[in-house]
């Protein structure tokens, strides 16, 4: 007989429902996992969380994520009982009587509402039976946007619980060397600093956040029930090209363009104030600041004009001025005196700042339109669609109108609408603390125009996003993408046009900038288009009517369907084990209230800051010649794994069975893989069988200069940490195999307890008894944990964290022992090497470094990271031992493990 099942509906991204604050003696949260995979700028981001019913009768246990609002859900599955219960994106249409059903019985939604100014929060559940646990794994994919320089990656952590096995892994992987990358956010301050390490090689980034227990209590935003805050990976790129970077696959393309080294164009711009009484109170004067730090920016060779507006219009000045220091005094000293009374006549405000810009035209520059109101039009002319008609006739694609919304009150489509119809964006304006700062903000995005009127052109393509823009700014980018005809890369011709100044510029040097991915990026060049049509598309909807906005909505619908995107078009089903409620989720508009706003606990969320380089002291053994470390689902972060596979082991006080990595926790440390400044012993290529085996370091810096780089020679044991204060030390037995690492590492803890890794077995001596481990495991004592991942192996004792890297070279496993966190206090060992300080002193007839006071000759060499799972070949600075660690290395070796 078949298995009975009820189906979730998610319908899109939704709509938040209140729930009670988890009780930890009901269910445990033993594993949540963030995985982020960056490639060309789209991001796919994995949230695993891995609960147990420790109760003896069957819970509900829920999940809950927060995740960017530009993003798409693409995939959620339970694994419960060994089924997994997968879901599908349908119609929302065809979803309609589940969720009615649903509703009509009293259960509760599923939920995915908005939290906040970058957030939506998902929300689902599943009855799970007395001592069996549950893995939710959800899926999400989105185009970073750059903005002002920058691309912003937000992760949000709540996993309402401090976890044993919880962390971030961040992988980044662009056509162009990243410039600078830097973590920011609430969870990248103070006790959590230390629990974030990155590393940058070329066009590759890695970042980790690997907190221990511990620290998910004591942070400034944690508690008894864990952490709750963000992390924000920023970076950008280096542009060597104007034409940017187009990459290609099978039939697709993308293409990034922005270009610098442009000269700005000198702007005209026209400020439409809303003074009407709603903005009463903090509002008018958060506005009134902002516009003089606004007013104060205006470079001299630009022009602009100033209104205020409730019933009635007030200028300051009938006709735009030049940004002189007498007219920007004059400006500010009638912002100061904007008083906030009467209604609202949007219409005849905007209408006649687009009439002071048309009657100033000047060749060469750029016109721009600006409105901020908080509420909706009350006054003249109220009819919306009739509003939006006569600002497009008065504007007529002359320059871009840009709509600020001030609070909830506004209503936001209509702003989104109307800046839609005329070339610009709408942007809410949210009523905190910082209002004036997100004015200023969006001000800066727009304040530096360098191109006006492109056109992007593709022979040889079809099927086109977005290829003709108004405006392109300073720090910003376009992105367009399509299908290559007859997937032909030797007619496919792309050349961009525009006005710089007030001469035409045509930039066409393809020959540098196409480049064939064949056939890896296939998927991810194609999902990139499918994600900027379906954005496109679903902005064009809101500026038509009739069958023409039912055919865009049906090539919206068909796409989401096709590419399992779950949008406000579309929902995703899941099925459930037998009895369970039907959950619907939708995703909301920007704007819309959420159905239910009451609080909620909720397991895990994603969101992402991260802030500031805080330079780990790491070493990172690296093999020197070409080497391939184990493949892994998530390329080129330890321990990003999509599949759950956790399971009890017998006899164990809590074992989970897990992907298969090495880490290790104790009270200030985390080894594992750093930062900036890192160490990697690396092996030299192949050498004559009667040569002694060496073994290659990196000591990395804190800057972007080339690493240091030694050989060590001979089988030997290194001390890689020794903490006195904690009785702490981490020794290694290098291995004998070629391009290999270590074969086995010991970590002790005080005097009675230790734990051996190998790469086929954990041996952990606790006194007089002795354990041994193999496979995916997860053990726990009370004070130490070990965690078994794929590939990796995670150590925990307090709040000390080891992480060691399991690698294959030609059928042959060794070890890589990485440090995730610097302890505070004094440390030695090769892990804990300080960062690399030179000076190139002498280039010819052969190079010279100064270390200290010391010049050294070195020679330009190489070395494979492989503190990285997918690791990295990096050039570095090769000299002896004495001379790279700055005293000798029998200092570094130890006696015995």
């Amino acid at each position: 007989m078949e298995r009975a099942v009820v189906q979730i509906t998610l319908f899109g991204l939704l709509l938040a429902l209140a729930t009670t604050l988890p009780n930890k003696d009901n269910w445990d949260i033993y594993s949540f996992h963030i995985n982020s995979t960056v490639t060309s700028r789209y991001a796919t981001t994995v949230i695993s969380s891995r609960m147990a019913n420790r109760m003896d009768e069957s819970k509900e246990i829920e999940f809950h994520v927060r995740i960017p609002k530009n993003a798409f859900i693409s995939k959620f599955r339970m694994f419960i009982d060994g089924e997994v219960y997968d879901g599908v994106v349908k119609g929302k249409d065809k979803a309609q009587q589940q969720y009615t059903e649903a509703v009509s019985r009293g259960q509760s939604a599923g939920i995915v509402s908005s939290v906040g100014r970058t957030l939506e929060e998902f929300k689902t559940s599943v009855t799970v039976a007395a001592h069996k646990k549950v893995t939710f794994e959800l899926t999400y994919e989105e185009l970073l946007k750059r903005r002002l320089g920058k691309y912003e990656l937000q992760i949000h952590a709540r996993p309402m619980q401090p976890v044993k096995d919880f962390k971030i892994d961040v992988f980044i992987h662009e056509k162009s060397d990243i410039n600078f990358i830097e973590v920011k956010g609430g969870l990248s301050t103070n006790v959590l600093a230390n629990a974030i390490t990155k590393t940058h090689a070329d066009k590759k980034a890695w970042v980790y956040f690997y907190p221990t227990e511990d620290q998910q209590k004591t942070c400034d935003s944690c508690g008894e029930q864990g952490m709750n805050g963000d992390l924000v990976i920023v970076y950008d790129v280096k542009r060597d090209s104007s034409m940017g970077d187009i990459k290609t696959s099978v039939g697709y393309f993308v293409h990034h363009f922005a270009p610098s080294s442009l000269a700005r164009i000198s702007k005209n711009v026209v400020f439409v104030i809303d003074q009407s009484g709603s903005m009463h109170g903090k509002k008018m004067q958060q506005t009134r600041t902002a516009l003089i730090h606004i007013l104060n920016d205006l470079a001299e060779d630009d022009h602009f004009g100033l209104i205020t507006f409730d019933s009635s219009i007030f200028h300051w000045k009938r006709e735009l001025v030049q940004a002189n220091k007498e007219n920007l005094e004059s400006a500010k000293t009638f912002s100061r005196e904007i008083r906030e009374r009467g209604s609202t006549d949007i219409n005849g405000a905007v209408l006649e700042g687009a009439r002071m810009l048309n009657a100033h035209p000047r060749e060469g520059s750029a016109s721009i339109l600006i409105l901020l109101t908080d509420g909706d039009p009350n006054s003249g002319v109220t009819n919306l669609e009739v509003i939006q008609s006569n600002v497009r006739h008065a504007i007529a694609n002359k320059f871009p109108l840009y709509c600020l919304g001030f609070g909830f009150d506004v209503k936001f489509e209509f702003l989104e609408t109307m800046s839609l119809q005329n070339n610009g964006v709408a942007r809410r304006i949210y009523e905190d603390s910082d209002a004036a700062l997100q004015l200023k903000g969006f001000y800066e995005e727009v304040a530096t125009p360098l191109l006006i009127d492109v056109t992007m052109t593709y022979n040889g393509g079809t099927n086109l996003t977005q290829t003709n823009f108004s405006q392109y700014y300073n720090g910003s980018e376009i992105v367009v993408a399509g299908q290559i005809t007859d997937n032909n890369i030797e007619t496919f011709t792309p050349q961009v046009v525009a006005i710089s100044r007030s001469r035409k510029v045509t930039f066409s040097d393809t020959n540098s900038t196409v480049e064939s991915t064949g056939t890896e990026s296939d998927d991810h060049i194609q999902r990139v288009w499918a994600y900027l049509t379906v954005k496109q598309l679903l902005e064009k909807e809101l500026l038509l009517s009739g069958p023409e906005k039912e055919n865009v909505k049906k090539e919206a619908l068909e796409l989401s369907l096709k590419y399992s995107f779950v949008t406000p078009l579309t929902s995703m089903v899941v099925t459930k084990p037998q009895g369970e409620d039907t959950d619907v989720l939708l995703k909301p508009k920007e704007g819309e209230a959420p159905q239910d706003r009451r609080s909620f606990g909720g397991h895990g969320h994603v969101h992402g800051h991260m802030h500031g380089q805080h330079f780990t002291r790491v070493v990172d053994l690296i093999s020197g010649g070409s080497g391939s470390a184990a493949s892994r689902t998530m390329p080129a972060h330890p321990g990003m794994s999509a599949h759950p596979g956790m399971s009890a082991h017998p006899g164990m006080s809590g074992v989970i069975e897990h992907d298969s990595d090495i880490h290790v926790f104790t009270e200030d440390l985390i080894l594992d893989y750093d930062f900036a400044t890192q160490v990697s012993p690396t092996i030299v290529p192949e050498r004559e069988t009667n040569v002694p085996l060496s073994h290659r370091f990196l000591i990395k810096t804190e800057n972007l200069s080339l690493p240091l780089c030694f050989d060590v020679t001979g089988d030997v044991r290194l001390k890689l940490l020794h903490h006195p204060n904690r009785e702490l030390s981490v020794n290694g037995q290098l291995d004998s195999v070629t391009f290999g690492g270590f074969q086995r590492i010991v970590i002790h803890f005080k005097t009675d307890l230790s734990v051996e890794v190998a790469t086929n077995e954990i041996t952990v001596r606790e006194g007089q008894s002795m354990s041994r481990h193999s496979g995916q495991t997860y053990f726990t004592n009370g004070r130490l944990t070990v965690i078994r991942r794929d590939q990796e192996i995670d150590v925990a004792d307090g709040d000390t964290r080891i992480v060691i890297l399991i690698h294959v070279k030609d059928g042959e496993e060794f070890l890589w022992p990485v440090l995730r966190q610097q302890p505070s206090d004094n440390t030695e060992g090769i892990l804990a090497l300080k960062p690399a300080v030179y000076e190139e002193v002498q280039q010819t007839p052969s190079t010279k470094l100064k270390i200290k006071d010391l010049e050294i000759d070195v020679t330009r060499a190489n070395a494979v990271d492989y503190s990285i799972v997918s690791p990295p070949t990096i050039d570095c600075w090769l000299m002896s031992a004495e001379f790279a660690l700055q005293r000798s290395l029998d200092d570094f070796i130890a006696t015995q493990l």
